[in-house]
């Protein structure tokens, strides 16, 4: 069995990563901690593990030269995972970082847009970025993986395969992504008090969402050219879901089939990655509870452009699935072991 540890697991990403742990049949969860519920049982913090588990959260200071893992998962805001993981560690045991510490090679560019200073560059190096649909096999030989986020999951996989065939203008790239609610966490927030959100759309962070120079960083590495997009989140009057509604111009005439094709050459043989049929668009409620991504596109013939659709549940693909789907790739498991959960409806 996978000895496994979560520190942060109160928040809505990391309770969701221990309900798929807890299930996962190659698994035995160690212990969990929490820095606002530390030594209280978890069944009170979520009373939906009520008769299910007896397991009590552990302050989040341990001293983890003692622990006996296999695998250490970190959901924490931003900035406190590297406080907390040394090159000592990764040699001990597989580390994953939910937040954003390990995402980026340039450390500036994570300091200038998360506005704190990296506590530990020196684990840049070791760091791979955790999409496992693009970067299984380095992922496989990794002690550090950088979990990406939510939008970026979706907004990266929906369009890589477009930008590594340089079939479309990179530089004419505009995202326009919907969040639900658990996105922003489970902390006090006016912005997602019931009065603040509910039945009311609106866009946020314009032009200055972290997730950002994440989706720019990663698309570069498959176009081998820098460059930059327009990306605009909305929060929206619902638990979970992303919905990504990408735009870009052709640089050349393409018809469906074209298009599709390029899409299965990356992605028939994906199981979390669901190319809908023609003419079926995405939905938050069909991947809602799951890991899975559901894809589909439509050519505007009469401005040269592709719109493309993506969706997933942030808080399973976004987020604690694709942790666990990391854990499997990182440990030669099936990866879809622990994952096979059918999208939740209604």
């Amino acid at each position: 069995m996978i000895k496994a540890g979560i520190i942060g697991v109160t928040g809505y990403a990391g309770q969701e990563l221990f309900s798929l742990l807890l299930n996962h049949p190659e698994v035995e969860v160690s212990f969990v901690t929490s820095r606002s519920y530390g030594g209280k049982p978890l069944r009170q913090v979520y009373g939906n593990y009520f008769n299910i588990t007896s397991v009590n959260c552990k302050d989040n200071y341990l001293d983890f030269n003692n622990l006996d893992l296999d695998v250490l998962f970190i959901a924490l805001p931003h900035g406190l995972a590297s406080e907390i993981i040394t090159q000592e560690f990764i040699r001990k045991f597989k580390i994953i970082d939910l937040g954003a510490d390990y995402r980026f090679k340039d450390n500036k560019v994570y300091e200038d847009w998360y506005n704190t200073e990296h506590k530990n560059t020196s684990l840049l190096k070791y760091a791979v970025y955790g999409l496992c649909e693009l970067n299984r096999e380095l992922i496989k030989n990794s002690s550090l993986v950088a979990n990406p986020g939510c939008y970026t999951t979706c907004s990266i996989l929906s369009l890589a395969p477009l930008v590594k065939e340089g079939v479309i203008n990179n530089r004419s790239i505009i995202i326009d992504a919907k969040s639900g609610v658990s996105g922003a966490g489970r902390g006090v927030n006016l912005n997602t008090h019931y009065a603040e959100c509910n039945e009311s759309v609106k866009a946020y962070k314009i032009a200055s969402h972290r997730h950002t120079p994440e989706i720019e960083e990663q698309l570069s590495y498959l176009a081998k050219e820098n460059f930059n997009i327009v990306f605009t989140p909305h929060l929206v009057p619902m638990n979970r879901g992303i919905l990504v509604t990408a735009y870009a111009e052709l640089n050349k005439e393409l018809d469906y089939d074209e298009v599709k094709s390029i899409y299965e050459k990356y992605y028939k043989y994906e199981h979390f990655i669901r190319l809908l049929p023609k003419e079926v668009f995405p939905n938050t409620k069909w991947v809602k509870g799951s890991n899975y991504i559901d894809i589909n596109f439509k050519i505007d013939k009469r401005t040269n452009r592709i719109i493309v659709i993506g969706a997933i549940d942030n808080l399973v693909k976004g987020a604690a699935g694709q942790a666990v789907q990391n854990m499997n790739i990182l440990f030669n498991l099936k990866e879809t072991t622990g994952l096979k959960r059918i999208p939740l409806f209604p």
